[in-house]
């Protein structure tokens, strides 16, 4: 009963923990005058961020990220000195992304900015403009107000400066209303679309909330090690040992119940074992570093030359093993000792001495899910590769017979490892090609990884087919059913890449493949291009054309906002959908374009600036749909009111298409 309820409390957990709102508040900014003498004092700008996210610094490269930046709107009495300072540690590392060195800061961030008061009356209002991301999306360029006004004395002998000031604003408040005398009141943009802008929060929550989907990449995680630990189930290091081990849990005592009890608490130790292993790859790296490993460059070059060790094990060139003296002083511990204690090191036994067989499998799990940046996700992906490695144990002590049943070892789980060699190669490739986008050595671009992959799953499909022996293959030329099926299968997903070599999207690699910017050949041209970047002018045309309206906010750093416009709107059946029933728009919520002048708003009682049209859809996509991250994919009819849930970053190309569909199709109910 106990067991039944731990795990219907694991099981709620898991569906629970990713839950949350769309819209974002991950940085909160409070504001400081400091004054530091008679005519002089600093404006300091102090951030906390939400774990995972940072905060950039100052003065990056053009086409990079948004850098913090000092911004005056009025300055009398004062002049400024100097430029905006960081204050504090920076992060400094190669963006695989931006292809360059980018700056920034995690937990707090803190700037200062001097001002040298001349004498007299003063006054200075403006904003301190900054970018934050997690690895998931980033925040619009946002803002930060502050003003500030005093009298100081001509002298320098002259009495600290009174000061009233903002002490503190929230860097993204959720907004679910608007203050529309505020918004009428501007004088030329946003009046005309009061009824195009007015919020529909409710109605689109009416839907259903769009959640994000780390629930569904928990439970990939947790099958991606169940999958593992099958494969790794059919190695020679493992198989063999099923039959003794049984054997010696139902002999060792008469009373079959205590045999089987022990069979099952040895499959339980094995799961403590490998979670405990996922748990400490956790507390060791810790989840700032977690983080970092998917863009870190010299990480990424450590997991492929791992990766290719691993790979070269599996083809036969040498084993990986532990010192045996640490199996032997492990299995001479629980000879000696009984009860729970001794059944438990003989599981530990179990994983030192079945390490050549399973350590590449779990070395590349562990890589590969310490890459994603979940804290919890080696611990995850442990638990299933665990449960998967443990349960036969205990299924063929419940049930003795099945053991006649078993196939005999052989030379086929030699094949099973020289497959996952091909595997692990292939996916080595990944990893280095992050570090060379760092650094732009230009080594991996598309078409060289494509004809790299092409060469590997082809090896591996004349492998299967007996062309190809390593060293540790027997002699045995006859080709099984499930060999030829694999074969064709690796063969058939070789010829399948081989368009990519011509820029064809390839949208079951487009996660592992470089980005199709760097392929220098490409005759592919079916791309989705927005009818409209101007939100008013773009419902303005539906509504005279009786079309419904996809509005696409998305920011020109936004990396997810690429993926989704390549392996999701090339689909022919995604761009036939946008391009003949809806009217695309496309809102840049970093676009720098000045407005003609700024537009002041009040959104949740505090005023606010709009001065640029990123800032402009930025409140746009707040005000209106309560949300602020990118990509956020919205349906609308001509009267702004949605259609559909809205839709994030997703690449499951029938489940967008689904998206689409549900909101033509409630368009044309409400003709």
């Amino acid at each position: 009963m106990k067991r039944r309820i731990t795990l219907s409390w694991l099981l709620m957990a898991l569906i629970c923990l990713p839950m949350f709102a769309q819209m974002q508040d991950p940085v909160r900014f409070k504001t400081e005058w400091k004054t530091l003498s008679a005519n002089e004092a600093e404006i300091i700008f102090t951030g906390t961020m939400d774990q995972g996210w940072h905060v950039y610094s100052t003065d990056l490269k053009e086409g990079g990220p948004t850098s913090a930046t000092f911004n005056i709107d009025k300055i009398e009495g004062a002049e400024l000195v100097g430029k905006l300072t960081p204050i504090g540690k920076e992060i400094k590392q190669m963006d695989p992304i931006f292809e360059m060195e980018v700056k920034f800061f995690e937990g707090t961030a803190k700037f200062s900015q001097k001002v040298k008061l001349i004498g007299g009356n003063y006054l200075i209002t403006g904003y301190l403009e900054y970018g934050a991301c997690n690895d998931q999306n980033c925040l619009p360029p946002t803002s930060v107000d502050f003003s500030y006004k005093g009298t100081v004395a001509a002298t320098a002998s002259a009495a600290p400066a009174s000061v009233k000031g903002e002490e503190e604003v929230a860097a993204s408040e959720p907004a679910e209303t608007a203050d529309s005398a505020a918004v009428a009141a501007a004088p030329q943009t946003l009046k005309e679309a009061t009824d195009y802008w007015k919020p529909v929060i409710k109605e689109l929550s009416s839907y259903g909330d769009n959640e994000e989907q780390q629930s569904h990449s928990w439970i990939y995680i947790f099958f991606a090690g169940m999958v593992g630990g099958i494969l790794a189930l059919f190695t020679p290091c493992v198989w063999p040992i099923i039959p003794m081990t049984v054997s010696f849990f139902l002999k060792r005592t008469k009373d079959k119940k205590k045999g089987i009890r022990d069979a099952w608490t040895y499959g339980a130790s094995i799961v403590v074992i490998y979670v405990a292993l996922g748990l400490a790859i956790t507390l060791i790296f810790g989840a700032s570093a977690l983080n970092a490993l998917s863009t870190n460059a010299i990480f990424n070059i450590l997991f492929f030359l791992m990766l290719v060790v691993f790979a070269a094990s599996f083809f036969g060139a040498f084993e990986i093993t532990l010192p045996s003296k640490w199996s032997n002083a492990v299995d001479s511990k629980a000879e000696a000792t009984t009860g729970l204690l001794s059944i438990f090191l003989m599981a530990f036994t179990l994983s030192l001495v079945s390490f050549s067989c399973t350590g590449p499998i779990i070395g590349f799990l562990l890589v590969e899910v310490s890459t994603t940046g979940s804290v919890v996700a080696p611990a995850i992906g442990m638990l299933g590769f665990a449960i998967a490695l443990a349960l036969p144990f205990t299924l063929f002590a419940m049930f003795p017979s099945w053991l006649k049943s078993m196939p005999k070892s052989g030379g086929w789980m030699n094949v099973i490892k020289v497959v996952l060699g091909f595997l692990e190669l292939a996916f080595a490739l990944k990893f280095l090609s992050v570090a060379d986008l760092a650094y732009g050595w230009r080594l991996l671009d598309r078409e060289t990884f494509l004809a790299l992959w092409i060469v590997i799953f082809a090896l591996l499909g004349m492998y299967l087919l007996g062309k190809i022996k390593f060293p540790h293959d027997d002699d045995n030329n006859k080709v099984g059913v499930g060999r030829f099926f694999l074969a064709l299968f690796s063969l058939a997903f070789a010829v399948y890449m081989i368009p990519g070599l011509w820029g064809a999207p390839l949208k079951a690699v487009s996660a592992f493949a470089p980005p199709m910017q760097t392929q220098d050949f490409n005759l592919y041209k079916n791309e989705v291009h927005a009818k409209f970047n101007d939100f008013d002018a773009g419902m303005e045309y539906a509504r005279q054309n009786n079309k419904p309206v996809m509005i696409d906010f998305t920011g020109y750093g936004c990396v997810n906002c690429r993926k989704m416009e390549l392996a999701v709107w090339t689909d022919p059946k995604v761009s036939q959908i946008l391009n003949d029933d809806y009217v695309l728009i496309t809102l840049y919520v970093d676009e720098k374009t000045k407005l003609p002048e700024p537009i002041k708003v009040t959104e949740n009682g505090t005023e606010r600036t709009l001065r640029t049209i990123g800032d402009k859809w930025s409140y746009l996509q707040r005000v209106k749909f309560g949300a602020n991250a990118q990509p956020f994919y919205v349906l609308i009819d001509n009267e702004g009111k949605p259609l559909n849930k809205s839709y994030s970053y997703d690449e499951d190309i029938d489940l967008y298409i689904d998206f689409l569909q549900t909101g033509l199709d409630n368009y044309n109910r409400k003709k």
